[in-house]
């Protein structure tokens, strides 16, 4: 794939993720009475706790005014996706790192291998961007089960009881679904976050994964 071809493609992603308006606003939504409309990414700012030093109280900050020490500004639906994509990242993981000693397909063992590699590294990221935010690495109350792509325990279990070519077809599908779940997640950064050298990871992750997709389905896996 040429740089032309690479730009095109992460424009038209960026484009496609910025306007899918998927639901990772409402893991920064409070509880609300039966009756009470329940707030969206593009209402009023959502707060987000700002940890004090030691000995000293948590601060509420309203989600579009809070600074990083470094300047930047960040808000809760950059909190949210960070620390969802950790658990996303860490399933896929889970995936690829199955491949090695279970897949037939050679080209699908060498993807999985590539998968893991990019995704440990965006871990990394994850981990550290909340820490120097004073952000907890986890939510208690997102539902990791319910993140768009994500795999059940029994889903899971299947694949690694897998080998051969049924374990190469259940991780294509799997995968795939996975990815495509990272990516809604990614449009609604795109189209609420804050942080601009998020949004920018968020879309070359998205680019990346659509690339993976291909791969997969050019494998020729049924």
């Amino acid at each position: 794939m040429n740089r032309r071809h690479t730009r095109s493609l992460a424009t038209a992603t960026l484009t496609v993720l910025a306007t899918a308006g998927i639901g990772l606003a409402a893991c920064t939504e409070t509880t609300a009475a039966p009756d009470a409309k329940a707030p969206s990414a593009s209402s009023s700012p959502v707060p987000v706790l700002l940890p004090g030093r030691p000995g000293e109280s948590a601060a509420v900050s309203d989600s579009d005014q809070v600074k990083a020490l470094d300047g930047t500004t960040y808000n809760a639906i950059d909190v949210a996706y960070v620390q969802m994509m950790i658990g996303h990242h860490e399933q896929a993981l889970v995936m690829a790192d199955l491949a090695p000693g279970r897949a037939a397909n050679a080209g699908l063992k060498r993807l999985a291998e590539r998968i893991s590699a990019g995704q440990k590294l965006e871990i990394d990221y994850f981990k550290s961007w909340l820490k120097d935010r004073n952000q907890p690495e986890s939510d208690p109350s997102h539902d990791h089960s319910t993140m768009p792509g994500g795999q059940t325990d029994e889903e899971i279990a299947a694949l690694t009881a897998a080998t051969g070519a049924d374990f190469d077809r259940r991780f294509v599908a799997m995968m795939t679904e996975h990815h495509q779940g990272a990516q809604q997640m990614a449009g609604d950064l795109l189209r609420s976050g804050s942080d601009e050298r998020l949004s920018e990871l968020a879309n070359e992750s998205a680019v990346e994964q659509v690339s993976e997709i291909r791969r997969m389905a050019e494998l020729g896996i049924k």
